[in-house]
Order: C-alpha cells, then sequence, then structure tokens
C-alpha cells in the first residue's frame, strides 16, 4: 500500500546519527545526505526519507502518528530500541515486550525520535 514514508527533521546530522544507529540495529545500512539533504533508507522493501522541510517551516511530529517498523524477532526490536536510546531517541510507553492483543500477541517497543515522531518497533509472536 505504501511506496514510502518520509518524515520532517530540524537537525539531518542528529537524525542521521539516530536512524543510522536504530534502522542498523536491524540491518539496514546507512543513509547519506543526498543533493537535497535528504537521508533515504531502504531495507526490507521498505523506504523512509527523513528530510527538512520543504517549505522552511519547522517540523514538527504528528499528534496521533505512529510509524511501525516490522521486525523479524524480539531481539531485533529490542536492539533497535537500545540504539535509539543511545543516539538522541526517548523511551515512551511499556518497556519492550509482549502484548496480549485480540488479534494474537505482538512484542513492541517504542520511541520518540529527536524531532519527537512516534515509531514502534514490531514483531508478530508465533501462535501458540
Amino acid at each position: 500500500m505504501f511506496s514510502h514514508i518520509m518524515l520532517g527533521s530540524n537537525d539531518i546530522a542528529r537524525s542521521k546519527r539516530f536512524y543510522d544507529a536504530t534502522l542498523g540495529a536491524m540491518g539496514c545500512a546507512p543513509a547519506e545526505p543526498n543533493a537535497k539533504g535528504r537521508l533515504s533508507y531502504t531495507h526490507r522493501g521498505g523506504r523512509l526519507v527523513i528530510t527538512k522541510p520543504l517549505n522552511g517551516q519547522p517540523a514538527t511530529a504528528g499528534n496521533g502518528s505512529t510509524i511501525g517498523l516490522a521486525m523479524a524477532s524480539p531481539e531485533e526490536a529490542d536492539a533497535w530500541h537500545k540504539a535509539g536510546v543511545a543516539n538522541g531517541g526517548e523511551a515512551i510507553e511499556d518497556p519492550p515486550g509482549v502484548r496480549h492483543t485480540p488479534n494474537g500477541d505482538l512484542y513492541l517497543a517504542y520511541l520518540r525520535d529527536p524531532d519527537g515522531n512516534k515509531l514502534c518497533a514490531l514483531y508478530v509472536m508465533p501462535a501458540k
């Protein structure tokens, strides 16, 4: 359904440290700013682009928005979360762990990136 997700940043160098670390924990290669100063991460068929807003206004986080990232395992979600906290992210919600939902068990970990965007690492636990 989605071709890409683009998030605004007020500090591309700060965002690069955060996203290189968190996405690197998932096996994604670091990004280099392109001619427009954007960072583009491509991994597992998805693309995340980080950019300064084109209108010149400050980047702001969307209230009620969450970007979900698919994880290969609970351990990968934990590594993602740890890398995020160590690189300017903020741990939010409950600590990483299993959440029991009507649709099955999910392993979830939540962070806010340095610009306040809410991110969720999600692993679908195997059915028992």
